[in-house]
């Protein structure tokens, strides 16, 4: 099932970022057909990047693609997609945003919801807790990650 793939996909690359010391939110991209076209997690720690967040990565390592590759694709993440990360859905009219949980940070869901765009809480308790950590231990580098220092 393209749902338990991409999720677990997303979990992984969070999971990896977390072992790697930096941001622990993973995404991944699958298409319509339910292949993986791309995943990858947040590395502006590790890269001392501005932009790559989880979902940008996993657009960047799908390659360039014409746009119609990305019809009916859904992109899982670990945590609510930040306004960059929104965007990005937007402009590639990705059909679906599958996320991990909320209750950590609450990024563009609604303008999702407006463009269209069917967005899933999955609500797990494995996405939170990683980001309750990271918060918890390196908060500079969270409110440096979402715009807020």
């Amino acid at each position: 099932m393209a749902e338990d793939i991409g999720f677990r996909a997303a979990l992984d690359e969070a999971q990896k970022g977390a072992s790697e010391g930096g941001v622990p939110i993973g995404a991944c991209l699958v298409s319509a057909e339910g292949k993986i076209m791309g995943r990858g997690h947040n590395m502006r720690v590790q890269k001392s990047s501005a932009t790559i967040h989880a979902e940008i990565a996993a657009l960047e390592n799908a390659g360039r693609l014409p746009a119609s590759a990305y019809k009916g694709a859904t992109m899982y993440t670990t945590l609510s997609p930040c306004d960059m990360c929104t965007g990005a859905c937007i402009l590639y009219k990705i059909k679906r945003v599958v996320l991990g949980e909320n209750n950590t940070f609450v990024g563009g869901e609604d303008y999702l919801k407006k463009r269209g765009i069917e967005v899933v809480n999955l609500h797990n308790a494995d996405c939170e807790a990683l980001m309750k950590i990271f918060i918890k231990e390196h908060p500079e580098d969270w409110y440096e990650d979402i715009g807020e220092q």
